[in-house]
């Protein structure tokens, strides 16, 4: 079976699919990714194989990003929803989306909800899609109600099929806030199969964990969050390892206690910390979750961050916060109450319960028939 992957420029959006990407090639399936010709090192680099997408020109983005700080949270996203993931990436993606689909002729589309010219085509030519979720089934179905039918009629679709196409998804069920009417297949996160050493961080206090993730430091109004965080760490008698990715400043730090990176394996972390903060992107959460470690989140700017931050305060695994200087006694409270580990590793064993990844190409085909 030939099947097509399609992700946007946006590592948090690509890794989830990795898994199931890859599960679909070691059972023996054609596999290949759309995505923008920016991110074929990613794609390439995960063993995959990358098919280029167009992308706007340069400075199209900066514009409608401009914008957003001004805006009410949920006008801001429904922004980015038409004039970004549905607008201007995927009319820019459409004519080489077409164009990948007519030559690889996939039996399959599997998309992430940010993707959307390959819905466009998948509809148009009558190929199933199914989609790979980013965060709760809850994020899509928020992100699709922003939708205007102006946006999709540029793309020459409807938005027919966007909700009830099959969600592959690692998130527990007691995650998300009620079912959905959509078929929903739910795996295990994966987990390394070994544990490295711990981090070398000086001092004598619990190690907690803290990212903000790839993104946060090259958004202008974010460009102090990081700075903040050391700050609000440096006063506490914790152990913390501060990954602030590629463009970040990683001589935030001026104590030996808080020790900053521009990135660390999340997963080989994880199994070491007592506590881990995050701005609620799909990624940190579900690692910390998966290893039973509390949180505290402060999201900060996208839909599905203030939702998984939503989803781990009602699950008693952790802390929201709205602001980086209140994460200081959120932590506090996290670290003194052993309430917040024990419904973290509820949640990590219900997680371990589910099937592997690895038992997914099975849906896989069933939804292509």
């Amino acid at each position: 079976m030939r099947i097509l992957f399609a992700t946007t420029a946006n590592i948090g959006h690509f890794g989830p699919m990795t898994p199931f990407a890859r599960a679909c090639a070691a059972a023996g399936h054609e596999v290949r990714v759309a995505a923008p010709a920016s991110f074929a090192e990613t794609v390439t680099r995960a063993g995959l194989a990358h098919v280029p997408l167009a992308q706007p020109a340069p400075g199209e983005h900066g514009p409608i990003f401009a914008r957003l700080p001004g805006l009410p949270r949920l006008e801001a996203d429904r922004v980015v929803v038409n004039e970004v993931f549905a607008g201007i990436d995927a009319r820019a993606a459409l004519p080489t989306m077409v164009a990948a689909v007519e030559e690889f002729r996939p039996d399959l589309v599997v998309r992430e909800f940010a993707e959307f010219s390959s819905f466009a085509v998948a509809s148009k030519l009558g190929v199933p899609h199914v989609e790979v979720a980013i965060g709760l089934a809850e994020a899509s179905a928020v992100a699709c109600g922003m939708l205007d039918k102006a946006t999709l009629d540029k793309l020459s679709c409807t938005d027919d099929g966007l909700l009830t196409a099959p969600l592959m998804t690692v998130v527990p069920r007691s995650m998300e806030p009620e079912p959905t009417d959509r078929p929903v297949h739910r795996f295990s996160y994966p987990v390394p199969s070994t544990t490295p050493p711990p981090p070398d961080v000086p001092g004598s206090g619990p190690l907690v964990y803290a990212s903000f993730g790839t993104v946060a430091a090259v958004l202008p109004p974010f460009a102090g969050a990081y700075r903040d965080l050391v700050d609000v760490l440096s006063a506490r008698r914790v152990r913390a390892l501060v990954t602030v990715g590629a463009a970040g400043d990683t001589s935030l730090s001026t104590v030996d206690h808080v020790r900053v990176e521009s990135f660390v394996p999340q997963q080989d972390v994880m199994p070491h910390v007592a506590a881990a903060i995050g701005h609620g992107g799909f990624g940190t959460t579900m690692n910390a979750l998966a290893a039973g470690v509390p949180q505290v989140v402060v999201p900060l700017f996208s839909l599905d961050q203030f939702l998984n931050a939503d989803a781990v305060t009602r699950s008693g695994a952790g802390v929201a916060v709205s602001t980086v200087p209140e994460v200081g006694d959120a932590l506090d409270r996290v670290l003194s109450d052993p309430s917040y580990a024990t419904a973290a590793r509820r949640l990590a064993d219900e997680m371990a319960t589910l099937p592997p990844v690895s038992d997914s190409p099975e849906v896989f085909t069933r939804a292509a028939r």
